[in-house]
């Protein structure tokens, strides 16, 4: 009799338990989701910072944003210190030299963990932060355009995995806010021989974005933030499937239902009120889920919208 109550215990205390860790993986999952909605609603570079340490906060004891220029780190925001602190650290600007941990995500465009000690991340940045001397920095580099413009700097009990997908999303977000770089002119050739008579000059060409009418402009710029939501979701969410679709060469046929109605949700959304518009659902799927390897898409999928 005894020990079927104890086999009767010890299978509700099993039940509690897979109820529980059941409740905490949703609750997570809703908090990652909010969080990247929220981040690709940024409609600033000013907003998109504290949004997403904001959500950074959350999965770390004290998170900061970095920007980088001329050769050194320069404080804007930061979460998990007091105001004096916090005040003290939008002034702060530490080179690269004397900080190897920050450099080092720059340099290799690659998060970093590192001891936060003052060889590492620099000594103004362990004093002010009152990092103690064993603990652990996770630099994450926000990667635009193939430069780091931002660092998201955390410390202590990070949950890793979740914080660099924050800071890829935020990076994808940053590139839909700032202007396509105007290309560079071409180096003049050189000749020995006399030229002819200059023609009359002639205006540089204007570029494809430059052409379209600032209401377009902000519709495409919606458009591209709704397609990097649709697919940070589709990686937050069904992580699984994305890895065995990118080992099977068929992303399409591992998330066949979620790509379809994306798909369907951003033609119904953007294609009817801008005739000009690009599959930016297909660019994401290409860049994010298929690591700019279409093929990886499969032989079934039905390509871009047209």
């Amino acid at each position: 009799m005894l020990e079927g109550q104890l086999s009767q215990l010890s299978a509700e205390v099993e039940r509690l338990f897979d109820d529980a860790r059941g409740r905490a993986r949703r609750e997570l999952a809703d908090q990652l989701n909010q969080s990247v909605r929220r981040i690709c609603q940024s409609a600033s570079l000013e907003e998109l910072g504290a949004t997403l340490l904001d959500a950074a906060i959350a999965f770390a004891a004290g998170a900061a944003i970095l920007h980088i220029a001329d050769g050194a780190a320069h404080g804007d925001k930061i979460r998990g210190v007091a105001a004096e602190e916090g005040a003290d650290f939008a002034s702060l600007e530490i080179p690269l030299a004397a900080a190897p941990a920050l450099a080092g995500a720059v340099e290799t465009r690659d998060p970093v963990i590192a001891v936060t000690s003052a060889a590492e991340v620099s000594a103004r940045l362990v004093s002010l932060v009152s990092h103690a001397p064993d603990g652990r920095a996770y630099v994450y580099p926000l990667v635009v355009r193939g430069r780091v413009p931002a660092l998201l700097y955390c410390w202590d009990a990070a949950q890793g995995a979740t914080l660099e997908m924050l800071s890829q999303v935020a990076a994808a977000v940053w590139d839909s806010l700032v202007p396509p770089e105007p290309p560079k002119p071409e180096e003049p050739t050189l000749v020995t021989i006399a030229a002819a008579p200059a023609p009359e000059t002639q205006p540089a060409p204007a570029s494809a974005w430059d052409a379209l009418t600032p209401e377009d402009q902000a519709i495409h710029l919606r458009a591209q933030r709704f397609a990097r939501a649709q697919v940070a979701q589709m990686r937050l969410n069904e992580g699984a499937a994305v890895q065995a679709g990118r080992v099977q060469h068929d992303l399409y046929a591992a998330l066949h239902s979620r790509i379809d109605s994306a798909r369907a949700a951003f033609h119904q959304k953007f294609f009817a009120q801008c005739p000009n518009m690009v599959d930016y659902i297909h660019v994401e799927l290409v860049r994010t889920l298929a690591h700019d390897d279409a093929d990886l898409l499969g032989k079934d999928y039905p390509g871009p919208l047209v």
